[in-house]
């Protein structure tokens, strides 16, 4: 077996049984499960959920994704060796602990396989919850260009690149292009104000008014978890982007929870603490991939330039990057992972083969 076989990266092919299409994101795959199977499973192995729960199987790959694009390196290699159990295995440590202190739960019932996350169907919010503790990344480049207010917040003059902000900010933006919201424009990733949500809130997806103070608590309240315990291991949580939705309980209440990811390097910025207090710049997270791209390409523009979508497609189909690069975003992701759950992290020489295994013999759902 070769690198690029103990790379999963494409994911969406595996032959799990289901009577739906396969969700494919960018890294990760949804196999939504056939109403039996979903129904089994919840018996058989005692899921806390009511017995008529869709479930689906999620299965993470290692593929990187940075500017809305997909690169690959030399030598046909298609992801990132590690990444994806890297993700699952620090997401998966910030939710014990977000349990472990009486916070939300998550989507995730069951982790059959590094790879590979059994969920529970949950109503979306929809809203990117974006919360930031310093002056940096595209908020910084606005600043610098005179912009003050941000998501109805209003920063001091005179801060500087890099710099803890005075307070916690929230910039929550939107999540997919939602339409009919007045002062909202029908794009992705539009920043959105706490007004805008209150007034809206339906809109959002938020089951009653007062549910936007809970996310808001919820968010600072697993910020705050993840970044002490991030401290304890000399490494800074600098900005991170959490995504919450709702599922019905046993007892038929609605529930607002945590999804997708938390924590990670692919939804948060993470700095080394001993390199910051030098006035040094560490970064363990994916960002440090896009600056590397934004120096290796001889245009940055394209990266940066919404309107150049086509060229930047290109630029990543066309370009297979250095080895040696996509090994050190390897040892990124699973350096950090393995200081933040305090041992080795379990890699597979092949995990497709090894998912299909499990998947058919501990839970029946391949045929």
């Amino acid at each position: 077996m070769g690198l690029a076989d103990s790379v999963l990266a494409v994911n969406n092919n595996l032959p799990i049984r289901t009577d739906k299409p396969v969700h494919s994101g960018k890294v990760r795959s949804v196999y939504w499960l056939t109403e039996a199977d979903s129904a089994r499973l919840i018996r058989e192995k005692g899921y806390d959920v009511p017995a008529d729960t869709p479930l689906a199987i999620m299965v993470i790959s290692d593929r990187i994704s940075a500017f809305d694009c997909i690169f690959h390196g030399e030598g046909g290699l298609q992801g990132i060796p590690g990444k994806g159990a890297a993700l699952n295995a620090i997401s998966n440590h910030w939710f014990g602990l977000f349990k472990d202190n009486g916070l939300a739960d998550s989507h995730i019932l069951d982790i059959p396989h590094p790879l590979v996350w059994i969920v529970q169907k949950a109503r979306p919010v929809k809203v990117e919850a974006i919360i930031r503790q310093y002056l940096t990344g595209s908020m910084w480049r606005a600043y610098e260009q005179g912009e003050r207010v941000f998501c109805g917040i209003t920063l001091p003059e005179g801060l500087q690149k890099n710099q803890k902000l005075p307070e916690l900010l929230l910039t929550p933006s939107t999540k997919g292009i939602l339409k009919g919201i007045p002062g909202v424009p029908e794009q992705d990733d539009v920043n959105i104000s706490r007004g805008i949500l209150e007034a809206n809130w339906q809109a959002f997806g938020f089951e009653k008014p007062e549910d936007i103070d809970l996310y808001e608590k919820l968010l600072k309240q697993g910020f705050a978890v993840i970044s002490q315990a991030l401290a304890k291991i000399d490494q800074i949580f600098v900005d991170t982007k959490f995504e919450f939705g709702y599922v019905t309980d046993k007892q038929g209440q609605s529930q607002l929870i945590y999804m997708d990811e938390v924590g990670t390097p692919d939804s948060s910025r993470i700095w080394d603490g001993a390199a910051y207090r030098q006035g040094n710049i560490v970064e363990n997270s994916k960002e440090g991939f896009r600056q590397f791209l934004l120096q290796h390409f001889p245009d940055p523009d394209i990266l940066l330039n919404k309107q150049r979508m086509p060229e930047r497609e290109a630029l990543a189909r066309d370009n297979a990057l250095p080895l040696a690069t996509m090994m050190a975003v390897s040892d990124t992701y699973t350096g950090i992972a393995e200081k933040v759950i305090g041992g080795k992290l379990t890699l597979s020489d092949n995990p497709k083969a090894e998912i299909v295994e499990i998947l058919k013999n501990e839970y029946q759902l391949v045929d």
